[in-house]
Order: structure tokens, then C-alpha cells, then sequence
């Protein structure tokens, strides 16, 4: 806000500048009609007496004309003020030299406007060029009183009030420099506080407007004043004629009766409007013992249980490191006993298939394990320009040979010729597609039938590179897909619900995004949409050639 100072202080002294001229252009236009008014004035007035009239009637008539021209070029003169005020201030010392001279018995009231003249042009031109002026108009009129000196017309009262006149002059022209210079610094000060005030005003407005919390302000006889977006929504995005707190929301209007009336805040959870989530209002006034204008919280519980639920996974994430030391070990143990009662030759079937259940559990629990420990060591991610097509290939390969696939198959589809690049963390990537592959082998398998997996890369609308994991399964349940993601979520009795949560966490660390999409025909497809590596100024030319042709 600061940066608008000089601005704010141009726009001020514009607009001071404009008035002090208009001013003085006016007060000029009276001045010349009173000393058309002194000089036309009938002859048998007697006063004042006028030596030469055609010379007195000449001056002043010119002077008038030039008074009008002056004002009539007023706003046309504002972007060269300054050397406009300092050319009429010379004609007017010139034109009040002339009319005391011709109008001697006049002398005193012409002197003093003179000082007005002098006095508004020092509100405008610098006090070196004013005092300038100042000491022009003392020397004009010190001038006419020696040579009426000289004449004998005059005597040493003439000079006192010539010295005087002038003294008047520096001390006006100064005086008003310095209010001149004050005030255009004040309205300066006071034009940047005023956009600073409109600018804080609409940032709050536009905080109040995005906030999460609904809010709402009331006045006593229960009408809607002012409400935000958030407010809006949880109310069922009413009319903006409807206003009536009471036939929006009864059961809010029936709780801030309750709070008004006793003073007890009711705090259970109500949804106000159908198809909204639940809220919890609070109430407060905007001042104490003021109950004609109360503000309304509304606080989403959806919301709130998000910041639950981020809390829980950070005291698992701070609780994670020491589960992984108090269990893995003695899990460790376990299946390393198990391994050695397997190699005995005199075990029978059943025991066989005793040790074969305590192997398969100690799996099953290593991997909840690994999925706990994964949500506390949220590392930063290393971003690489990879081929999507060979990765998938090398990472197909990898995982058959780490696994025993059985009749079941995965593999590898690039969906055109083209090598498809995207940038990602080739480790984070693979947790991820490892995921992913894992529950399409687990659960996307027909009843009686293989799974087959496959997984495609290929690319999207403006070259966005897209990997996908298909198969070939019955799919999931609309209901179920839209809570897939959530942590601890499952439909297996053996999950953990951990597996698509962390996959989606580490798609966001790598600027990519991670969604489900049901497959036509029966299936499931997990597309990821990665971010494409920069593009120079010669790979965006030769996109650019390619078009043309």
C-alpha cells in the first residue's frame, strides 16, 4: 500500500493546484471589475479623481479583457500552472502600477489587492519565484511613490506606505508558501490514508467472503444483514431477496433465540438446509450489551473432522517410530523361527500348514507396518525426466520377478509410438504404481477367473502424460470409490485402508494427481496425471512446425 504515496500525492496536489488557480483567476476577473467600476465611474462622484480618464479607462478595460481570457483558459492552463501564475502575476503588479498611477486616490485598496494576487500565486510557484514577485510589486510601488516624490505630489507618507506595502507582501507571500506546502502534504497524508482504509477494507471483505466458517451477521428483528459464501452454501444458496433468518433457517433462528434469552449456547451439531453438511453455530455480539446486531459462526463438521482426522495421523506418524522398534524385531524373530521349523523333514501336513499361516500373518503385519511407518517419513521428493513407456516396461519386469504371478497376468501397453516424458520421483513412483498393481492383482479378478493388469502409458490432452493401472475385476461400487482415498478406509477384513491414502499423499508430493475411474464393460483404472518436463524455446518451435504441416 505504501507504493500508492507518490501517487496519492500527485493526485492531491492536482486537485489543490486546480483550485488555488481557479481562485485566483476569479478573484483577477473581480479585481478588473472594480477597476473598471473606479475608472467608468460617473464624474460627478468626485471620486477618485482621475489625471488622464481615456488613459485610467484604456488600462483597466485591458486589464478586464485579460482577466476573461485568463479565466476562460483556466482549465486548459493547469498542465503548465506555474509559468501561467508567474505571467498573470506580472501583468497584474504591472496593471496595479498603472491603475494607482491613474486612479492616485484608489492607491491604498488597489495595494491591498494586489497583496491577494501575490498571496494565492505563493500557494502555487516556488517561494524563491514568489518573493521575486513580492519584491517586483514593492519596487512598482516604492517606483510611483519617489517619482511622485519627485513631482511634490507626495512626501515621506507616501514612502512609509510603500515600505509597508511591501513588507506586507514578503510576509503574506511567505505565510502563505508554508500553509501551501502543509497543506498539500496533509491532503497528500490524508488521500494515502484513505486508499490505505479502502484497500484494508476490501482485503477483510474479501477474507470474510472466503473463509471457510460461515458467517452471518443478524440485527434484532432476525433479517440477514450481510453473509459469506461459506454462510450461502450451508444455508441451501438462497435468494438474495430472502432475508428472513427466521424462514431461511428455523432451527437457527430458534437457537439464537435460546442463546439471547439465556444465554446457553446449544452446541449439537444441526443441518440447516437439505443436501448441506452439518453445522455448528456460534453466536456473539458486536458489542457488549448491544443485542441489535449479532454475528453468526457457522462451523463445518466436515471440516472439523478433517483436522480430526489430520491430527490422529500425526500422533500415528509420531507414535509409528516406536512401534517399528517394539514390533518389527520380535516380528523378525518370529518368522525366522517359523522359517527354521519349515526345513524340519519329520513335520508333518498339519504343522506344515501351521507354520505356512504364522508365515503369511508375519507378512501381512510387515506390511502394515511399512504402511504406518510410510505416514511419518514423508520424504521430499526428487524429481526426474523419465520415459513412461520404459519405466512401465522396467517396472513390469521387476515386479515378476519379485513376485510369483501365477496365472494371473500384468503387463506393459504404451499407448502410441511417441515416448511419453513426465517428471516424478522414480522412487516415490514406484511405491505408488507398486500400490496400485498390488490391489489390481488382489481385488480386480473375476470369481473363478485371473486378474489381468495392465498398465498404460500414455498421453493426454495438451500433452499431459497419463499412466493407468487397469483391470479387468467387477469394479467398484460408486458409494465405495468416493471414500477410497480416505486413511484407514477398507472393504477387506485384512486391509489397513492405508495403501491408496498414501499412494494419493505421494502424488501430490510429486505435482500429480491421482483418481479413479470406473471402466466401461466392467473393470477398474487408477490414471495418474503426471507433469510434463518443461518445454525449451526449440521444442516449443518445433511443435509449433509440426502444426503447420
Amino acid at each position: 500500500m505504501s507504493s500508492t504515496a507518490p501517487l496519492n500525492a500527485q493526485r492531491a496536489g492536482t486537485a489543490t493546484v486546480r483550485h488555488e488557480l481557479t481562485f485566483l483567476n476569479v478573484f483577477r476577473l473581480v479585481q478588473a471589475l472594480v477597476y473598471a467600476g473606479l475608472a467608468f465611474s460617473p464624474p460627478g462622484l468626485g471620486w477618485p479623481a482621475l489625471a488622464i480618464p481615456d488613459f485610467a479607462r484604456a488600462v483597466t478595460t485591458l486589464y478586464l479583457v485579460f482577466a476573461l481570457v485568463a479565466l476562460l483558459f483556466n482549465r486548459r492552463s493547469m498542465p503548465y500552472a506555474r509559468t501561467m501564475v508567474a505571467a498573470t502575476l506580472a501583468v497584474d503588479i504591472t496593471a496595479a502600477v498603472l491603475a494607482i498611477i491613474a486612479m492616485h486616490d484608489a492607491r491604498i485598496g488597489i495595494a491591498m489587492m494586489l497583496a491577494v494576487n501575490l498571496s494565492a500565486g505563493a500557494l502555487i510557484l516556488p517561494l524563491r519565484l514568489s518573493s521575486f514577485f513580492a519584491a517586483l510589486a514593492t519596487l512598482g510601488m516604492l517606483g510611483h511613490t519617489l517619482f511622485g516624490a519627485s513631482a511634490g505630489s507626495t512626501g515621506d507618507r507616501g514612502l512609509l506606505e510603500a515600505a509597508l506595502f511591501g513588507l506586507a507582501y514578503f510576509a503574506t507571500t511567505t505565510l502563505c508558501h508554508v500553509l501551501g506546502r502543509q497543506l498539500r502534504a496533509t491532503e497528500a497524508l490524508a488521500e494515502q490514508r484513505s486508499t490505505d482504509l479502502a484497500n484494508l477494507a476490501q482485503v477483510n471483505e474479501l477474507i470474510i467472503r472466503r473463509m471457510k466458517t460461515g458467517v452471518l451477521l443478524v440485527d434484532d428483528a432476525n433479517r440477514i444483514h450481510q453473509i459469506n459464501e461459506s454462510a450461502w452454501m450451508l444455508l441451501g444458496n438462497p435468494g438474495a431477496d430472502q432475508r428472513d433468518l427466521g424462514q431461511l433457517a428455523p432451527e437457527l433462528s430458534r437457537r439464537l433465540y435460546h442463546w439471547m434469552t439465556s444465554g446457553k449456547l446449544d452446541e449439537t451439531a444441526t443441518q440447516l438446509a437439505d443436501g448441506v453438511p452439518e453445522v455448528v453455530p456460534r453466536f456473539t455480539r458486536l458489542a457488549p450489551n448491544d443485542d441489535s446486531h449479532v454475528l453468526i459462526f457457522l462451523d463445518d463438521t466436515s471440516l472439523l473432522s478433517r483436522r480430526a482426522e489430520e491430527l490422529t495421523l500425526t500422533s500415528l506418524g509420531r507414535l509409528s517410530a516406536s512401534i517399528a522398534h517394539e514390533i518389527r524385531n520380535p516380528l523378525a524373530a518370529i518368522r525366522y523361527s517359523a522359517q527354521l521349523l519349515a526345513e524340519s523333514r519329520s513335520m508333518d501336513a498339519t504343522d506344515q500348514r501351521m507354520v505356512e499361516i504364522i508365515n503369511n500373518h508375519c507378512i501381512r503385519l510387515n506390511e502394515i507396518i511399512e504402511n504406518i511407518l510410510q505416514l511419518s517419513r514423508r520424504e521430499r521428493s526428487r524429481p526426474e525426466t523419465l520415459d513412461l513407456g520404459h519405466w512401465a516396461q522396467a517396472f513390469v519386469e521387476e515386479y515378476r520377478q519379485g513376485n510369483d504371478l501365477g496365472a494371473d497376468s500384468l503387463r506393459a501397453i504404451a499407448g502410441s509410438g511417441a515416448p511419453v516424458a513426465a517428471v516424478a520421483d522414480p522412487q516415490q513412483l514406484q511405491q505408488v504404481v507398486w500400490n496400485l498393481v498390488q490391489n489390481a492383482l488382489r481385488y480386480g479378478r473375476l470369481p473363478g477367473e485371473p486378474a489381468r493388469v495392465m498398465v498404460v502409458t500414455r498421453q493426454g490432452e495438451h500433452g499431459v502424460p497419463i499412466l493407468e493401472v487397469i483391470d479387468r475385476g467387477p469394479g467398484i461400487a460408486p458409494k465405495v470409490a468416493a471414500q477410497i482415498f480416505e486413511p484407514f478406509y477398507t472393504t477387506h477384513e485384512y486391509g489397513t485402508g492405508l495403501g491408496l491414502y498414501l499412494a494419493r499423499q505421494m502424488s501430490d508430493a510429486n505435482q500429480a494427481s491421482l483418481e479413479y475411474v470406473r471402466v466401461a464393460g466392467g473393470g477398474s483404472c487408477f490414471r495418474l496425471v503426471l507433469t510434463p518436463p518443461a518445454r525449451g524455446p526449440a521444442d516449443a518451435a518445433e511443435t509449433t512446425e509440426a502444426a503447420t504441416r
